[in-house]
């Protein structure tokens, strides 16, 4: 089999494929054998039916036909590898010569990926926040284990700032009619952590269990958000809560350390280990956002509209999920719809050049994938999801989902050398080796390799 491409455009070829009919052969043996087992001719077992007999009551063009469905694959699969040639798009085939016995030759139109020139990564700077872990993080961190380790008391009187209380809402519209949904009971909340509705906190606040009090807000979710309301809260219970003392027993029963000294210091390590990781993916997106907006790619019009049409569907069951219109998202981000359209058409084709991109420094490095790093990354996707990790795995076997993972794999191994390869400062100037960065957040000891943290 011979294959050549013809240049249509910078992101399009025709692929001429030529095969010889002796190749065909195996194909055409393999559809006699197909149709004669479908077939039942007088005298002859199943799947016994000679050739000839099969030309004579089926037609040889039935068998011809066949076998190029059954072929046809396999050589465009081939013919890509040939001519090493990306697709981009499903072909456009046409078989320009098919005459029995005679030389085949196969015409495919198809979009390919760009050839891209990458810039200099070593001229690339970024700067990125520091991971600097202020005390205040650290108690933050501190106290929220004290709230884990709280204890509750029943007290007789009104829910004061810090109480932990049960509430039954109940919103009605200006003319006093019940809004359906905007009601719950039973529900447990703590009294100044505000988030749930604006007037909340300060209505609950003096009421004493079996108390209620109407207060004007305006809803915060669903298709109603921002609609003037009448609410109704009544507290059926409150409770004292108390936060263990800081002291060697708390620290001794809430962790595995004995003193409080030691609890600090691990979670003032944990939380800088979490900058870390922020300063990573603060980097990663500055690198590719500075080599995307430097690299010059056409884009196939086909595969933008086929990914703005993706990314619209993804946005739209987001939405129905979270109970929002459109239109009300909208009126959040204080957009239009045309800028709302021109913004997903700009990231949608920025993320698609991203891709190039990393393709292409995955082919220079000649990046490769093991298993180990496969299953690893298999594993994380399925806990980010929070899903079995063996059912998750069945899952994408099922589907053909491995290519996919296989390729998130090796992006996220040339954008770790891409960001390797830039001056990565933070804004107390500090030159950062993000190559020294494990998967914890840790950094790897000068003398050992480090993990790859991508």
């Amino acid at each position: 089999m011979k294959s050549t491409t013809e240049s249509l455009g910078p992101t399009r070829v025709k692929l001429t494929i030529e095969v010889p009919f002796e190749e065909f052969q195996p194909s055409l043996d393999k559809a006699y054998k197909t149709i004669g087992a479908q077939v039942q001719v007088p005298g002859f077992r199943k799947g016994k039916v000679p050739a000839a007999i099969i030309d004579q009551r089926i037609g040889r063009g039935a068998v011809l036909d066949e076998a190029i469905n059954s072929a046809l694959p396999d050589w465009y699969s081939e013919a890509l590898q040939q001519v090493d040639v990306q697709p981009l798009s499903q072909p456009e085939i046409d078989l320009t010569k098919f005459e029995d016995g005679e030389p085949i030759e196969i015409t495919a139109e198809l979009d390919v990926r760009p050839e891209i020139e990458l810039p200099d990564v070593s001229a690339i700077a970024v700067e990125v926040e520091d991971a600097e872990v202020q005390d205040d993080d650290v108690e933050e961190q501190l106290e929220a284990l004290r709230e884990r380790f709280a204890t509750f008391t029943d007290v007789e009187r009104a829910a004061a700032d810090g109480d932990a209380v049960t509430i039954d809402l109940a919103a009605h519209d200006e003319s006093g009619e019940p809004i359906e949904g905007a009601e719950a009971t039973g529900m447990p909340y703590t009294v100044g952590r505000g988030g749930m509705l604006d007037g909340l906190d300060e209505a609950i606040t003096g009421l004493s269990a079996g108390e209620e009090k109407t207060f004007s807000t305006e809803l915060v979710g669903g298709e109603l958000k921002g609609t003037p309301v009448e609410v109704t809260v009544k507290v059926v219970d409150v409770k004292e809560r108390e936060l263990p003392e800081v002291d060697e027993e708390f620290v001794q029963t809430a962790s595995e350390f004995d003193t409080v000294e030691e609890l600090r210091a691990d979670l003032r390590e944990k939380l800088t280990r979490g900058k870390r990781m922020e300063q990573a993916a603060e980097a990663r997106d500055l690198v590719l956002d500075e080599i995307v907006g430097q690299v010059a790619a056409p884009i196939p019009d086909a595969v933008v509209t086929e990914e703005l049409a993706n990314r619209r569907q993804q946005i739209t069951e987001q939405l129905m999920y979270a109970g929002m219109s459109m239109e009300a998202y909208l009126e959040e981000e204080g957009q239009t719809a045309e800028e709302f359209e021109a913004d997903l058409e700009r990231r949608v084709r920025d993320s698609i050049v991203a891709q190039f991109v990393l393709d292409e420094v995955v082919k220079e490095q000649e990046i490769g994938v093991d298993d180990a790093e496969l299953s690893q990354h298999i594993i994380r996707r399925a806990q980010q999801s929070g899903q079995d990790p063996n059912s998750y795995i069945q899952h994408i076997m099922e589907h053909n989902h491995v290519p996919e993972m296989m390729s998130e794999v090796l992006r996220g191994k040339a954008l770790a050398s891409l960001v390797e390869g830039a001056t990565v400062t933070d804004k107390s100037g500090t030159t950062l080796d993000l190559s020294k960065l494990q998967a914890d957040g840790s950094l790897a000891d000068e003398d050992e390799p480090a993990d790859d943290a991508s």
